[in-house]
């Protein structure tokens, strides 16, 4: 086994967040306020988010948005992380294909996630508030908010999707360690909660679930601010650290790839990886594909419809233009807490309508054979969510070797498995399957939401 590591210096690390949204010809649509359906002001924004990122939320105009020196300076910590060129799985996949990933799983908390958790912290912090709250799918952003909440000072709860909470005790384990608490969502503690539990009493949650409690929880406490870890702007703006260094390091390689793939469920490490990259593209003109990967049963990008939705399961948040699926789809229990969403952020909608990126729906037992194949071939067991990246790279690179040119590739492994082997236990021993969304079902979801947005 043989890889490459491409490194930086702590001087390397990104001075600024790149905005794409500067730089974009058709804007995304504005949010919407859900009672008069009109564009949100900031002041409506206030009550839920600190105000420095509200004003990154609506910023259409800086293509460059400072990081502020302590933020910076906790990025130090583990940024910025290694560019590898995967010899042993090229080797594995006897491709002519060159494949490169972003190694994010360094960071404290075992993922990209931190790269926004510091820096909205901060944001709160600055602004005087005392306490946070957000949601959590798989764990690893409530895990790094933990970590960032515990650093500046901030008490924080965590919704933690009720399947999630029970199929990966040590993230909540985590979360506790450093000091949140956590809650599996749907609980009896908020109105939306009880009100989704009645309907529902064996429901074993969503995300969107988990954000309507902890956007109710955040409104009803004093001095208490919302956090999110994906979907809306601010989230992918400090995500693009993660490119912004490839962009470097793949210099350093020699190379620029052809295709960028990261796995999806709100966008985050999606936008962190692609942006940066495709900045050359709208500026410069310059040819990469960009692909994102989401699992087969919660398929918003490759089978949802663009329109208007609430981003919560119980209607608290402004209405976006999204990918979706409806806000009250229920996805299937996969292993990839993490993109059980059921739509994209605005910005990644509206790349997607208009044809600056693609998207791939891959089955469950594909993301964990693919999985299974990367840790054999790079010594490195990937989260599941990571999983799709992999098996979505392995595509490309497979077909590299079908036509018979090189290809370059680069994917994003935006977090390590270590505390997701119950899932491949039941992997290794045949108890995994794959879920397919159905069309009757898909229509009936998008049915209810024309209604509701009507």
């Amino acid at each position: 086994m043989s890889t490459k590591k491409f490194l930086l210096q702590e001087k390397d690390i990104p001075t600024a967040w790149y905005n794409i949204v500067a730089d974009l010809k058709n804007k995304p649509l504005p949010l919407l306020n859900p009672g008069t359906k009109q564009p949100l002001k900031a002041e409506e924004l206030y009550p839920l988010f600190a105000k420095a990122l509200v004003e990154q939320e609506l910023n259409q105009t800086d293509p460059w948005i400072e990081i502020p020196e302590e933020v910076r300076d906790m990025y130090k910590n583990w940024r910025p992380t290694p560019l590898v060129r995967a010899y042993g799985l090229e080797k594995a996949l006897d491709t002519p294909a060159h494949i490169y990933f972003k190694n994010e799983s360094v960071s404290p908390v075992g993922s990209h996630k931190l790269n926004s958790a510091i820096a909205q912290a901060y944001y709160c912090k600055k602004e005087g508030v005392t306490n946070i709250t957000t949601e959590t799918g798989a764990g690893q952003w409530g895990a790094a908010l933990s970590y960032a909440a515990k650093a500046f000072g901030l008490e924080l709860a965590v919704y933690m999707v009720k399947i999630s909470y029970e199929q990966k005790p040590y993230r909540r384990s985590i979360m506790q360690t450093f000091g949140a608490q956590v809650i599996a969502s749907p609980s009896m503690s908020t109105k939306a909660g009880r009100a989704i539990l009645t309907a529902h009493p064996t429901y074993q949650g969503s995300l969107g679930t988990a954000i309507s409690e902890a956007v109710e929880l955040a409104i009803q406490t004093p001095n208490c601010k919302y956090t999110l870890g994906s979907v809306l702007n601010h989230v992918m703006l400090h995500q693009t650290v993660i490119g912004l260094e490839a962009e470097k390091q793949m210099e350093m390689a020699g190379e620029y790839p052809d295709v960028v793939v990261a796995c999806f469920g709100g966008g985050t490490n999606f936008a962190g990886i692609a942006f940066p990259f495709l900045r050359h593209k709208l500026t410069e003109g310059k040819e990469v594909r960009i692909v994102a990967a989401e699992p087969s049963s919660c398929p918003k990008l490759t089978r949802g419809e663009f329109q208007y939705d609430f981003g919560d399961e119980a209607g608290y948040t402004p209405l976006i233009p999204m990918y979706t699926l409806g806000h009250n789809f229920a996805p299937a229990n996969i292993h990839a807490g993490g993109l059980r969403y059921h739509g994209a952020g605005s910005i990644v909608s509206q790349l997607k309508k208009d044809g600056y990126m693609q998207a791939v729906d891959i089955k469950q037992l594909d993301s964990f054979a693919a999985a299974t194949l990367f840790a054999q071939a790079e010594g490195i067991i990937p989260a599941p969510e990571s999983a799709h990246a992999i098996a979505a790279a392995i595509q490309e690179a497979n077909q590299a070797k079908l036509e018979g040119k090189p290809r370059t590739i680069l994917f994003n492994l935006s977090g390590h498995g270590l505390i997701d082997m119950a899932a491949y236990d039941q992997y290794l021993a045949g108890d995994l399957s794959n879920y397919e969304l159905s069309e009757v079902e898909l229509e009936k979801n998008l049915d209810q939401l024309e209604q509701i947005i009507k």
